[in-house]
């Protein structure tokens, strides 16, 4: 059995038709996502990219303590993005500008003017932003960036800009969080430096450039996920391709590239 997971395209109105290397989108259609099969391994995790022709909805994802609450089981969804690619003056929304009242929020989710509560960042490839749960985001168009989560599909849409799709405000208000995001949940990180980037509570992420350093080899341990950045990753002699996503039992089974940079995930 191969190391790379299977791979789904999924079309999305707010797609893309051309999308950045490797990927190609076939003809006629608009590329939204590419999803990575989440492995029997590590069912708590999911790896995608995502593809935004056009802005998405405002939306926030509940914690596990909330699904809980609700009846759900653990279904929380804390997650976070690096930007592989950007057009110029494309920004993403993450948090807000200040201290609102749930009624401020309401009512600016019922006429629109939520857009301008979000804290919008202007982004470039290399951005990266761990999204808590309960932390209201919006991806802005021209945007490209890969997505490591807890598996859940919760989604609570509180705007989407008139679009004929559900909205959930009032489960959506009673989880978010109505502050800013914390300026320590965001960084620039390059294809040549090696960085932690999640250490919990739910998954580990770290980027890596070359070999890995001992400590970050001796944090992963057992099953975890490697997404090149640059270069080839081989997996028990498995090449791992830029735009793919592979397996391993444990780092003794990757050979990384010295001049490549990947990412490595897992959960805790």
């Amino acid at each position: 059995m191969s190391a790379a997971l299977p791979t789904q395209m999924v079309e999305k109105p707010w797609g893309m038709d051309r999308l950045p290397a490797p990927f190609v989108a076939p003809a006629g259609t608009r590329i939204g996502e590419v999803w990575f099969a989440s492995p029997v391994e590590m069912p708590g995790l999911l790896v995608k990219y995502i593809f935004a022709g056009e802005r998405l909805s405002v939306q926030v994802h509940p914690s596990d303590a909330d699904t809980q609450a609700a009846g759900l089981g653990r279904q929380g969804k804390a997650e976070c993005w690096l930007i592989v690619d950007a057009e110029p003056g494309a920004q993403i929304g993450v948090g807000f500008t200040g201290n609102y009242s749930t009624a401020d929020i309401r009512q600016a989710a019922l006429d629109g003017s939520i857009e301008q509560m979000l804290a919008w960042h202007w982004v470039k490839a290399g951005d990266f932003f761990y999204i808590s749960a309960g932390t209201v985001h919006a991806i802005g168009g021209g945007v490209s960036l890969v997505e490591v989560q807890q598996a859940s599909d919760i989604t609570y849409r509180l705007y989407d800009y008139g679009r004929a799709r559900e909205l959930h405000l009032d489960r959506a208000l009673g989880v978010l969080d109505r502050g800013p995001h914390d300026p320590a949940l965001r960084r620039q990180t390059g294809t040549g430096e090696s960085a932690c980037l999640v250490d919990g509570p739910h998954f580990r992420l770290d980027s890596v450039s070359g070999l890995p350093a001992s400590d970050v080899a001796a944090r992963y341990k057992g099953p975890l996920l490697v997404i090149p950045r640059a270069g080839r990753v081989s997996i028990d002699g498995d090449q791992i391709a830029v735009g793919q996503c592979g397996l391993a039992a444990d780092m003794a089974q990757i050979a990384f590239d010295p001049a490549g940079a990947c990412l490595i995930a897992q959960t805790v």
